[in-house]
């Protein structure tokens, strides 16, 4: 739900833009990148 607020306010963030957008809800999981990732596919029309 973070990443959808944060395309809606954002549609072309940055990395930057991503880490601080997703910094209260990220787990210590190892899977940042992963995450950062997704929501850049989403941000350049990757999806699907």
């Amino acid at each position: 739900m973070a990443a959808q607020e944060l395309l809606s306010e954002n549609p072309h963030p940055d990395i930057g833009a991503i880490q601080e957008g997703m910094a209260g809800n990220l787990c210590r999981c190892g899977c940042y990148v992963q995450i950062t990732d997704a929501i850049l596919s989403v941000a350049e029309g990757e999806h699907r």
